[in-house]
């Protein structure tokens, strides 16, 4: 254990045996508490101003018939009685914690803040009582999104509190491909957070199969009382991690892409599938080896890195590219002078 992490140990097995003798033996005076934790009167006092500030801890000195010495007025404390928080944090892991609810806030600003707010709240009065002062975490960390899609707060609540609580619910969901509502009861499984945009990993008990639907397109939901189906974890990522990005089922193809050497300064450090696999050729060259089961959403991928992207293998993967380009030139013709 290191040395810094050694001291804010033993000081906190310390805050837990001064709380425990003030209650059981309060007024207790200096001299007896430096006794009992062998400490110094400076020892002390910093625990005692620690326990105050950083965690509203009703510590007084008191005159009474019992003595003179410190005492905790419970009266004073929240609920009636002071109690040490189950859960201690260093300064650094404050800072990292406000770190990660910003990240949060920033996945889909509003969704959460009910919830995370009064936590940040205590958080940064935790920081600031003790010896750090508590930075913007906004100011210092920036999330930049891409077009994310709006999605009700409500909603997003509810299917959260049913997949962590393993309830069914039922949804009006949109249809993008029929155009059209359709009434669902499905059992969820998951959320993913996929290319800004969140998505509920489900079985649908109309289609007796898993599904995945997008959050922004539900028009409404009920939690319902009934127990969820439960698909093993082992089935969900058979399902949804053998293919190719959103579309799930299992890979079908697997397709070779070469990336010029100027483009694999960044591709070369991108994951595209956990299967991958690839080689730097001699010239520089990338060729990247990935599974896919539909390449609607490969090719969309492949689109924004050309000229600088060959499909090598397989032939039909490379036709869809090609007629794809062919469209988008024909569209996208010099306008000619009038």
């Amino acid at each position: 254990m290191e040395p810094k992490r050694r001291a804010a140990k033993i000081s906190i097995e310390r805050f837990g045996k001064i709380i425990h003798l003030l209650r059981k033996r309060g007024p207790i005076p200096m001299a007896t508490l430096k006794n009992e934790l062998e400490i110094s009167e400076a020892s002390v006092k910093r625990d005692i101003e620690f326990l105050k500030n950083r965690f509203g801890c009703p510590i007084e000195w008191s005159a009474t018939e019992r003595g003179r010495g410190y005492v905790i007025r419970d009266d004073l404390a929240e609920g009636g009685r002071f109690e040490l928080p189950g859960i201690w944090f260093s300064s650094a892991e404050i800072l990292a914690l406000l770190t990660m609810l910003h990240l949060l806030e920033g996945i889909q600003p509003g969704l959460l803040d009910d919830d995370v707010a009064p936590l940040r709240d205590r958080l940064r009065a935790m920081l600031t009582q003790g010896a750090v002062a508590s930075p913007h975490i906004e100011e210092r960390v920036k999330l930049i999104h891409f077009a994310p899609r709006a999605i009700e707060p409500e909603h997003f609540r509810r299917v959260a509190g049913a997949v962590l609580e393993g309830k069914r619910v039922a949804l009006t969901y949109w249809n993008r491909d029929k155009q059209e509502l359709t009434e669902r009861v499905v059992s969820p499984q998951q959320m993913v957070h996929y290319r800004e945009n969140w998505l509920l990993d489900a079985w649908c008990h109309q289609r007796n199969a898993l599904r995945t639907f997008a959050l922004e397109a539900i028009r409404e939901i009920t939690v319902l009382p009934t127990a969820a189906e439960r698909v093993s974890r082992k089935d969900l990522r058979v399902h949804f991690e053998s293919g190719y990005g959103i579309f799930a089922g299992p890979a079908k193809h697997r397709a070779r892409i070469k990336f010029t050497a100027k483009r694999a300064q960044w591709v070369a450090s991108e994951r595209w599938h956990p299967d991958q696999t690839s080689v730097t050729t001699s010239d520089g060259d990338y060729i990247l080896e990935i599974p896919y089961s539909n390449d609607q959403e490969l090719l969309m991928d492949l689109l924004r890195h050309c000229p600088e992207v060959e499909v090598l293998d397989p032939p039909e993967l490379r036709e869809h590219l090609h007629a794809a380009l062919c469209v988008a030139a024909e569209k996208n013709r010099p306008l000619t002078d009038h």
